[in-house]
Formats: structure tokens, C-alpha cells, sequence
């Protein structure tokens, strides 16, 4: 399952003693869709494509709604 933007405590700390400030630099995916559900299988795509093709997979996946009431997914590297 994606996650909806919550970062875990764990995570905040492991980020705070990398040296990271809690400063998040999201990269928005392009297209908007009319559904929810749409975007939550380009969410699911980001997330197992690391994996599958051997590349670092964002740390943090999140699907968002747009003023206009589309949805898209940004994600945290």
C-alpha cells in the first residue's frame, strides 16, 4: 500500500541522524487523473518499478487532489 502523507517517527528520526533537516523536495508526476484510483495504480507502478528494474525506488509515494478536483501522485526521492 502507498503511503498518504504520514512519515513515520521512525523515519523522521533516521532522517534527522542522517543529517536531513525535514526538508522535502517533492517531484510531481506530470499527468493529472479524473480518478482516484487512477493515480493510486501510477502510485503502485513508482513504487514497484525499483525493485523490478533495479533502481532506487522513492522513499515515499504520495496521491494528492488538485484544486481543480483531479488527482496526481508526487513522491519524495
Amino acid at each position: 500500500m502507498w503511503n498518504l502523507g504520514m512519515i513515520s517517527s521512525e523515519q523522521r528520526e533516521i532522517n534527522l541522524q542522517k543529517g536531513e533537516e525535514g526538508i522535502m523536495n517533492w517531484i510531481y508526476f506530470a499527468k493529472l487523473f479524473r480518478t482516484r484510483f487512477q493515480a493510486g495504480c501510477l502510485a503502485k507502478r513508482l513504487e514497484q518499478d525499483g525493485w523490478i528494474y533495479g533502481y532506487h525506488d522513492p522513499s515515499f509515494v504520495e496521491i494528492y487532489r488538485s484544486r481543480k478536483g483531479r488527482y496526481g501522485v508526487r513522491f519524495l526521492p
